[in-house]
């Protein structure tokens, strides 16, 4: 009798990054309906919050709790370096205990955020050259990857990429990447963001249009290679935010802020206090399943974080996009909305408030045009999930389709 496939999950996931619990919700349902005999467990940053919401086994990613945290101590140093060293051992023995290991979708192969090369890029090399030594396939499934100028940084992601068994992309910007970091990647499909394989929930009706409008927000600095100028970035965009934000409250549209981390309430208070309306009310979302039924209840969203955009994008509501990396431009283009986009490097309200006025003109034909592209991407990640199955698992499984995987 054949034993069932013992699979781990790898990643930053409960770390309050509604994406990256997005991505795994993706997989599981994968999981659950293609190999439904899979034991399942995860190595990731939130193991408590992983193991209450999905139901599986955690463990935590590093063993020096405070890994994110600025070490400006000699003890906080002498954690940070003991934790490299007992990192090795610990994934080493994780990794040794599984058939397959995935990791689900998310930017880990990119800086477009500022990022540690010994922090989670680190952290990635070790599960990969630990897989490629113990024998235990490793799959980068459905990630983001992004030209990176750190050196250290772009040598340990380069290197994780090379010693994965399966890689595949949620854009061609990102191969195009990995390519040019000198990753062999003619093997390597582009799929849509695993994020678009889940259902849609439920909408309680709205009767005619109520005129909200959600606003993502996010706490952006800018990226890797931005430190030099990171506050000059977030006080320009926290600025055209809030001009943003006040100028359709003073035409008396209702805004709903929204969030994709944890981290984004600074900004959502930020937006409160400087425009103090009723109009303006904050979402409490957990899931990209809360941030669905937001946008689905807009007349248009207005958005920086990649997975509130595809949440809007799921629900076939009008949007535009305020892009802090290619990925986001690259999502945008493949749902024929590339003509919605507006820099978040340089936030201009009024230029915004224009685009935003285009968006609602052509509401009828973008809501029609993104019906069908969602349509074409559920069918492209039935393709992705069965190719997966034939690479990990060697047979194609039952595919799910976006209700089963619900």
């Amino acid at each position: 009798m054949r034993r069932a496939p013992r699979v781990g999950l790898f990643g930053l996931l409960g770390s309050g990054n509604l994406g990256n619990d997005g991505s795994l919700e993706a997989v599981l349902g994968y999981l659950r309906t293609a190999h439904p005999g899979a034991s399942v467990d995860a190595l990731c940053g939130g193991p408590e919050a992983v193991t209450a919401r999905f139901g599986i086994p955690a463990t935590r990613l590093h063993w020096y709790r405070g890994e994110y945290r600025t070490a400006s101590r000699a003890g906080a140093v002498v954690g940070k370096g003991l934790g490299k060293l007992v990192d090795v051992v610990r994934t080493a023995a994780w990794v040794r205990r599984h058939d397959v290991v995935v990791v689900p979708g998310m930017g880990v192969l990119e800086a477009t955020l500022p990022l540690r090369p010994w922090g989670f890029p680190y952290a990635l090399f070790l599960l990969c050259a630990s897989g490629r030594l113990l024998g235990t396939r490793v799959a980068l499934v459905g990630v983001g990857a992004a030209p990176i100028g750190n050196r250290s940084t772009r040598a340990l992601v380069r290197w994780a990429a090379r010693l994965a068994a399966y890689r595949s992309y949620r854009d061609a910007p990102s191969r195009d990447a990995m390519r040019e970091m000198g990753v062999d990647t003619s093997r390597d499909e582009v799929h849509p963001d695993l994020a678009f394989s889940l259902p849609v929930p439920p909408a309680d009706p709205v009767p005619g249009s109520t005129g909200r409008v959600c606003v993502g927000v996010m706490d952006f600095h800018g990226g890797d290679d931005d430190r030099a100028r990171a506050d000059e970035i977030h006080t320009r965009y926290l600025d055209g935010t809030v001009r943003f934000v006040r100028a359709l409250v003073e035409e008396g549209r209702p805004v709903r802020l929204l969030t994709g981390d944890r981290c984004d309430a600074t900004v959502v208070a930020a937006v409160l206090d400087a425009v103090p309306s009723p109009l303006v009310t904050a979402a409490g979302t957990a899931s990209l399943a809360d941030l669905m039924a937001e946008t689905a209840q807009a007349d248009a969203v207005v958005a920086i974080r990649y997975h509130n955009l595809i949440c809007a994008l799921k629900t076939a509501t009008p949007t535009l996009a305020v892009t802090y990396a290619a990925k986001s431009e690259a999502l945008m283009a493949g749902m024929g909305m590339d003509a919605y986009c507006h820099p978040a490097r340089a936030l201009d309200p009024e230029r915004l408030l224009e685009q935003f006025r285009a968006l609602e003109k052509h509401a009828p034909d973008v809501r029609r045009t993104l019906t069908e592209r969602n349509a074409a991407a559920a069918r492209r990640l039935e393709h992705q999930f069965t190719a997966l199955s034939a690479a990990l698992f060697g047979t194609a499984g039952h595919t799910p389709s976006p209700r089963e995987s619900a």
